[in-house]
């Protein structure tokens, strides 16, 4: 018996050592990922992608404040422009995981400063009117100083950007998101947090952190349980010539 033990061992020993010198022995064939076809330029979307604006209507938006009422931002010329007196966006769709692509655009006659200067937001997960949600902050902060967790590509009042990426207004610039969404268990408590990477004009500016909780202009955030949500763009209430948006495009993960 003790000899068919260590017979075992001695043939489980070579087994082992073969499997490690084998590059076969660390292959995974299956499951075969799916195939999907990248856009032909940076910017244009792969095949299993939903368009949510091409630049001929707002199909899949709804107001916010409102949401039997369609979207009331102007679409002119394949361009997406903010309304403020017509309050935010979101999409009518709700997402957990996603990758998103947007396009922005400062006006190039900006004025202001600070904080009142194209000030917008991308909130990834945003559960009615009065939940802020999960804010990527747009702002021109091309020569435009601000508090640094609130300038653009930070998220806002959490996680300044690693470093400023932005073009000068009047420039088409782009974000690349990748958003995981919060889970929570039966009872409410936090399950696992929101994660975000940020991309910004195809820089990395913010690398998986974990979000504290939804975007909050005033106190520390924490979190409260939710599911699925739409994306919202956000119509900022500051003086400053309204900002246009572009090619806005989401993959659920």
């Amino acid at each position: 018996m003790k000899r068919n033990v260590i017979l075992l061992f001695a043939l489980t020993a070579v087994i082992n050592s073969f499997a490690q010198g084998d590059p076969k022995a660390t292959e995974v064939w299956s499951p075969v990922p799916t195939i999907v076809t990248p856009g032909k330029i940076c910017g244009e979307a792969p095949s299993d992608a939903l368009i949510l604006f091409d630049g001929k209507n707002l199909d899949q938006w709804e107001s916010v404040n409102d949401t039997t009422q369609a979207a009331g931002w102007k679409v002119t010329k394949g361009i997406l422009t903010v309304d403020k007196t017509k309050g935010n966006i979101q999409t009518k769709k709700k997402f957990m995981d996603y990758q998103l692509h947007l396009e922005y655009r400062i006006p190039k006659d900006i004025t202001g400063s600070g904080q009142e200067r194209g000030n917008s937001g991308v909130f990834l997960a945003s559960t009615g009117p009065g939940d802020a949600g999960y804010e990527i902050q747009v702002l021109d902060n091309y020569k435009n100083e601000t508090y640094v967790n609130g300038q653009a590509a930070s998220v806002y009042k959490q996680y300044p950007p690693l470093v400023n990426a932005c073009k000068k207004p009047g420039k088409w610039q782009a974000y690349d998101i990748v958003w995981t969404a919060p889970r929570f268990n039966e009872d409410g408590s936090l399950k696992s947090p929101a994660h975000v990477t940020v991309f910004h004009n195809g820089v990395l500016v913010q690398n998986n952190v974990e979000l504290k909780g939804p975007t909050l202009y005033i106190g520390k955030p924490s979190y409260k349980a939710h599911g699925a949500s739409p994306i919202k763009l956000q119509a900022h209430g500051d003086k400053s010539e309204p900002l246009s948006f572009r090619n806005i495009w989401v993959r659920e993960l």
